[in-house]
């Protein structure tokens, strides 16, 4: 059953409130009431009505002090307030208004002009209630999510001892570039997203494979190379994540055409992955493997700037020089933990 919208009767005469009441009875509101700015205050703090009618003229506190008051609260900032009084100068409205109200009924009030205020304001309140509480649902599903996709990321990462702590620094380092390229907000989230999940189709490849301590043959690179497909099957259901799969299956596309799994190239590569190559290759040359060590960062940064326009967009390469430059690659892997990486030369 519907809750009844509850509206709180404020005036110091007990006449003023029974109108006012018996104008509003018929339309099924919960109704309460108080006789001064005080009990107003407290009354409001514990039941934190839909709608406020507020007289102006009370003695001690009056409707504006009263208005200022609750506006103060946390709590009520957003409870519509509508003052009902008989000032009806231009000056006596702009004081309303600096105080926090939303809106005004002359007294003496017209009874159908008052009910379709409280109606239609009750209404809107609900209605903007609702919306906090489903913002606030989706927010809370989304860290729910975020928080899965993390877990996943961390399997993936101690399954293979070698490269445990790469899903999490690619990602860092992925969204700062992003950031940098001047991306909107929510597409950086869902780039932080498919980061995590960048490796996920590994799950499906055999531990043989994964875990070779020396260089693959043509065959298990074939296998291997079948990882960013065995992702898009694994997320492609999840709705949620349809805006991240970019990187999980573009992520080894090369500049040039000649990537996998589609050969795709140029600005054809989303630039999702295009971002996110040039950091994953960053960190798999400057982090041990079992097949290899780690190279100076300085040998790093020549490779990646010999194959802009080749591996990868000249424009992304720039941006990334530029941020190692200033220091601001640095300081993301010394907030992460900082890398395994041999000193430079």
């Amino acid at each position: 059953m519907k809750t009844p919208a509850l509206v709180l009767i404020v005036d110091d005469q007990a006449l003023g409130r029974e109108v006012m009441a018996s104008a509003l009875e018929a339309d099924g509101y919960a109704l309460r009431f108080a006789s001064n700015g005080a009990e107003t205050i407290a009354l409001a703090q514990s039941i934190i009505p839909d709608l406020i009618l507020l007289d102006v003229m009370m003695p001690e506190m009056d409707g504006f002090e009263t208005c200022r008051r609750l506006r103060a609260d946390q709590r009520l900032a957003l409870v519509p307030i509508v003052m009902v009084t008989a000032l009806d100068d231009c000056d006596s409205r702009i004081q309303g208004l600096e105080a926090g109200a939303d809106d005004f009924v002359a007294k003496p009030f017209h009874r159908a002009e008052l009910r379709a205020r409280v109606r239609t304001i009750t209404r809107l309140n609900r209605f903007r209630t609702l919306l906090d509480e489903r913002q606030l649902a989706a927010e809370e599903l989304a860290h729910a999510y975020d928080a899965t996709l993390e877990g996943w990321s961390r399997a993936l990462d101690l399954r293979d001892h070698e490269t445990e702590g790469h899903s999490r620094r690619v990602t860092e380092l992925t969204v700062c570039l992003a950031e940098a390229m001047n991306l909107p907000a929510a597409e950086v989230a869902h780039i932080r997203r498919g980061a995590l999940l960048h490796d996920i189709g590994k799950m499906g490849i055999p531990d043989a494979i994964l875990r070779k301590p020396g260089p693959l043959n043509d065959e298990e690179w074939k296998i291997m190379r079948t990882h960013p497909s065995l992702a898009y099957e694994l997320l492609s259901p999840i709705n949620y994540l349809q805006p991240a799969l970019a990187i999980p299956l573009f992520h080894h596309e090369r500049w040039d055409g000649s990537g996998y799994p589609q050969g795709l190239a140029g600005e054809t590569i989303p630039l999702a992955a295009r971002i996110f190559a040039i950091v994953d290759v960053w960190d798999a040359l400057t982090n041990d493997r079992p097949y290899r060590q780690a190279s100076p960062s300085d040998e790093v940064l020549e490779y990646i700037r010999s194959q802009s326009g080749k591996h990868f967009d000249p424009e992304v390469v720039q941006v990334f020089l530029r941020l190692m430059s200033d220091g601001v690659i640095a300081q993301v892997m010394r907030s992460d933990g900082g890398y395994a990486r041999r000193p430079t030369s």
